[in-house]
C-alpha cells in the first residue's frame, strides 16, 4: 500500500464523513468547490464523448474541464438557486452515468446523454417542488457516504483512482461490490437522519432569504 494512496483515502474518508453527517451546515462552504469539480468533470467528459479518448487524455479536456469548472464554481459561489440547481444536477448525472455503467453500456455518447438528462430532471424536480433542503441533505449524505466506502475500500484495491472520476466510486459500486452498495445505503441512510434531527430547527441564512 503506497503511503500517497493511503493519504488519498484518509482525506476521502474525513471529508466523506463530514459531507455525510454535516452536509446542510457545511453546504455554503462546499458548493462553490463542488460546482468547479462537477464542472470540471461534465467539460473534460464532453470533450471525451465528442472527440473520443480517453478522460482528460487530452490538453483540450483539460483546458475545456477547467474552465468549465471555474464558470460552475463562481456560479455556484455567486447565486444560491443556481448552486443548487447545479448541485442538484450533479447527482442526477452521477447517478445516471452510473446506472448506464451498470448496465453494461459502453458508448461513451449515450452514458454521457442519458447522465445530462439525469441531470436535468432532478434540477428541475428540486427547484420546481421548492425541495431545496431536503436535496442538500439527501445528496450530501450520498455523495459523503460514497466517498467514505471508497476511502474505506481504496486501500484494498476494490477501487482505484480513476474510480473516483466521473461519478464513481457509486459506478463501480453498483457494477462489482454488493457489499459496497449495502455499506453505502445504510451509512446514506444514518446521516440523512442524523442531518434531519440536527437541523430541525436550524435553516441557512441564505437559503431565508431565498425562500
Amino acid at each position: 500500500m503506497g503511503f500517497e494512496l493511503l493519504c488519498i483515502a484518509l482525506i476521502a474518508l474525513l471529508f466523506g464523513f463530514a459531507l455525510a453527517f454535516f452536509g446542510y451546515r457545511l453546504f455554503l462552504v462546499v458548493l462553490p468547490i463542488w460546482g468547479f469539480v462537477f464542472g470540471f468533470t461534465l467539460g473534460a467528459q464532453t470533450i471525451t464523448m465528442i472527440f473520443g479518448g480517453g478522460f482528460l487524455s487530452t490538453v483540450t479536456g483539460w483546458v475545456v474541464g477547467v474552465i468549465s469548472g471555474i464558470a460552475f464554481g463562481l456560479l455556484s459561489y455567486l447565486f444560491w438557486m443556481i448552486g443548487v440547481a447545479l448541485f442538484s444536477a450533479s447527482f442526477g448525472y452521477i447517478l445516471g452515468t452510473s446506472v448506464m455503467t451498470w448496465l453494461g453500456i459502453d458508448q461513451s455518447w449515450l452514458v454521457w446523454l442519458v447522465g445530462l438528462a439525469a441531470a436535468l430532471l432532478t434540477a428541475f424536480v428540486v427547484l420546481r417542488w421548492n425541495l431545496q433542503r431536503y436535496a442538500i441533505i439527501l445528496f450530501t449524505a450520498l455523495g459523503g457516504a460514497a466517498l467514505v466506502v471508497g476511502g474505506f475500500f481504496l486501500p484494498f484495491g476494490a477501487f482505484t483512482l480513476d474510480d473516483f472520476a466521473g461519478g464513481a466510486p457509486i459506478a463501480s459500486m453498483m457494477k462489482d461490490s454488493p457489499l459496497g452498495i449495502v455499506f453505502w445505503l445504510l451509512l446514506t441512510g444514518a446521516a440523512v437522519v442524523a442531518q434531519l434531527r440536527m437541523n430541525r430547527e436550524y435553516t441557512l441564512a441564505i437559503e431565508k432569504g431565498n425562500a
